[in-house]
């Protein structure tokens, strides 16, 4: 039996989740993405817009939508602390709502009209795309 490590996804409003878990995956900026699991180093990271996991000890997945944030890794046992502005859980989004945001988003990037737009449009559609993977759905890019 693998010794748990605990977790925490912290956002300004809450705690999303805290539990004890074998493994979290998430994305980290510039180095992809990034499997912790008990006995991992120290670590501290920036995260981008992101389906992050977290296997819990029953066996089931938690999946959620980071939006941006840092990962902390540290002591003995191995805590994994998730702390960004916006975080949801695969079961609170709204599929529909993110699947429009992703349409808008792709179209103001095709008509790339200002500079200040096409910024806001990528970053929406990250945001969207994160969203709608960590609730399973499927859709195009």
């Amino acid at each position: 039996m693998a010794i748990p490590i605990k977790v925490e996804v912290v956002s300004p409003e809450k705690v999303l989740y805290s539990g004890e878990a074998d493994m979290v995956i998430t994305r980290t900026d510039g180095g992809g993405e990034i499997a912790f699991q008990a006995g991992h180093a120290a670590f501290l990271g920036v995260l981008v817009e992101n389906h992050t996991r977290v296997y819990q000890t029953d066996g089931k997945v938690q999946s959620l939508a980071v939006h941006r944030g840092f990962v902390e890794v540290s002591g003995s046992p191995t805590k994994v602390s998730i702390l960004s502005d916006t975080a949801e859980l695969a079961e609170d989004i709204d599929i529909e709502r993110a699947k429009e945001a992703l349409d808008r988003h792709q179209r103001m990037l095709r008509e790339q009209k200002f500079d200040n737009d096409v910024a806001d449009a990528i970053s929406g559609k990250a945001r969207a795309e994160a969203r709608l993977t960590a609730t399973g759905t499927s859709f195009h890019a």
